[in-house]
């Protein structure tokens, strides 16, 4: 008999070898030498008030063997010979797409702008010490996506569109560690993942499947509402009769290309703020109510949402013991995120505070009608952080009370940025009903975390790149544009994901409708 429970230990309980055998037994009401194994299901931690709990959901094992292995099992074919279908973008939402593919059958051909992992990591050192973009390899383009170098959670809310479990299993099925499986926000790191992707390319193309890398999609052809064909490189054309575009939140020359063949695109909601700077030991002492040293607790993470005048100010891609990464995919333009290695292990504590921003927002008399308004918008307030931070990537930076009292930082604290940081008061650089919002924002922060409030946090801007300012509208249920019957948008640059997990999702049901229009008989996964 196999029994799943809920399990509660406190820190005391939790550095106990046997505690959760004997929780079990006494829950179930068993004698213990009964329970053949427990295996732990879900882990988090409930730091909500001053003591602090682990919460277990586990399987307990009753007079029966603990299975050794996972029960899912992957069953891939050999497709060199197999139907074509070209996937554009190698992020999660294209890699999984072709990963899917591959086991209903099918041969994915992908094109990726940027390099492979290894030749990636280069350009972005290039970034972090030469202060050099490579506008098509760097932390946002290139294989696996804007993750693989910028963190890797795993993390998602979108668990009715897809088998989050089985995203999780593919990536302990490549090497990531099983305890991803486990906690409650699931966490591969930026040291750890790019091996992992490597991994994945080198399995798709021994499956028979094909990577190109520097293959940046530079035109179409559509006859008929169909794709004809499509132009790699401004020199190469490939003829296909099915695209999925892949292509991430950043890809800001894929929209001009549709609208340029004035295939509908539309506005989207975003959010665009800073990075704030903590040291991690704060931020555990805040969250662990002083226990933070406890060595059975890990660097503390945080998540805020507030709301001011009835819109949101929240917190992003918070990394604990992380570091702010230059995420710029132009040599003009300062892009803030955050990432963290596996251990987490650095003395800061970074996330993104952004405030949501939408046409209301930006609304002009000549961009009533600009699907790209939000993007131009997205692109004139990183322009606009380079010049104040004299060039060359430094970003202008204030230490965060200075900034909701309105005066200038005489100087600034150590901070991760390597690119280094410049004093300037952020009222120059971010649009005044962002600047008001987030001061509201840090105020109304405080009154909950007072020590979170402090000066000797730094704010560095800009943190710009939260989700894609454009979507490419799809049909609800056979997943192609309205406009083009054999066009189809995925994943988080086309405005249907927030994170590895949901593109990865996304990128997976994207492949299963086409097969399915195919005539292949499967399902989406449960």
């Amino acid at each position: 008999m196999v029994q799943e429970i809920q399990l509660r230990t406190n820190l005391i309980e939790e550095k106990k070898a046997g505690t959760l055998l004997y929780k079990a037994a006494r829950k179930l009401g068993v004698d213990s030498k009964e329970i053949s194994g427990i295996k732990v299901l879900r882990k988090s931690i409930d730091a909500r008030k001053k003591e602090t709990f682990f919460n277990y959901k586990v399987a307990v094992f009753i007079n029966e063997p603990i299975p050794e292995k996972s029960s899912t099992v992957f069953d891939y074919k050999e497709v060199s010979n197999a139907k074509e279908i070209h996937i554009v973008g190698f992020g999660p939402s294209g890699m999984y797409a072709a990963l899917r593919c591959i086991e209903l059958g099918y041969k994915p051909i992908i094109l990726e702008r940027g390099k492979n992992v290894q030749e990636r990591r280069r350009d972005i050192k290039a970034i972090n010490q030469d202060h050099i973009v490579n506008e098509n390899s760097n932390y946002c383009y290139g294989e696996g996506g804007a993750g693989t170098y910028s963190d890797g959670k795993l993390y998602t809310r979108s668990k009715k569109r897809g088998d989050v479990d089985r995203i999780l299993q593919l990536l302990v099925y490549f090497g990531a560690h099983e305890n991803i499986l486990v906690e409650a926000h699931p966490h591969i790191g930026t040291n750890k993942l790019p091996q992992i992707i490597e991994k994945i390319r080198e399995f798709i193309i021994e499956k028979g499947g094909e990577v190109h890398f520097e293959s940046k999609l530079t035109d179409l052809k559509v006859d008929l509402n169909k794709i004809k064909s499509f132009e790699i490189n401004h020199a190469n054309w490939i003829e296909s009769d099915t695209l999925i575009l892949a292509t991430g939140h950043s890809a800001r020359d894929i929209f001009y290309l549709l609208q340029k063949h004035k295939i509908r695109i539309e506005a989207k909601p975003f959010a665009i703020g800073v990075r704030v700077e903590h040291q991690q030991e704060l931020i555990d002492t805040i969250q662990y109510h002083g226990d933070g040293e406890n060595p059975y607790l890990p660097p503390a993470s945080y998540s805020l949402v507030e709301q001011v005048d009835g819109l949101g100010v929240y917190s992003f891609c918070m990394c604990p013991g992380g570091i702010i990464a230059p995420c710029a995919t132009s040599q003009q333009e300062v892009v803030t995120n955050g990432w963290s290695p596996s251990k987490r292990n650095n003395p800061y504590a970074n996330s993104g505070i952004v405030v949501s921003v939408d046409m209301a927002d930006v609304r002009t008399k000549n961009n009533l009608q600009d699907p790209l308004a939000l993007l131009r918008f997205q692109q004139q307030v990183e322009q606009l952080a380079f010049k104040a931070g004299g060039g060359n990537l430094q970003a202008p930076a204030q230490r965060l009370v200075d900034f909701c009292e309105n005066r200038s930082s005489i100087n600034l604290p150590s901070c991760s940025y390597v690119p280094g940081i410049v004093s300037v008061n952020l009222k120059e650089v971010l649009p005044s009903f962002i600047h008001e919002r987030l001061q509201l924002g840090f105020k109304q922060i405080a009154q909950k975390m007072r020590t979170y409030y402090t000066n000797d946090a730094v704010l560095v801007a800009t943190e710009s790149r939260t989700s894609s300012p454009v979507r490419i509208p799809r049909d609800a249920e056979k997943l192609h544009h309205p406009q083009v019957s054999t066009l189809f948008p995925c994943g988080e640059g086309a405005g249907y994901a927030g994170g590895i997990v949901s593109a990865a999702m996304d990128g997976e049901r994207v492949a299963v409708v086409i097969l399915q229009q195919w005539g292949i008989k499967t399902t989406l996964p449960s």
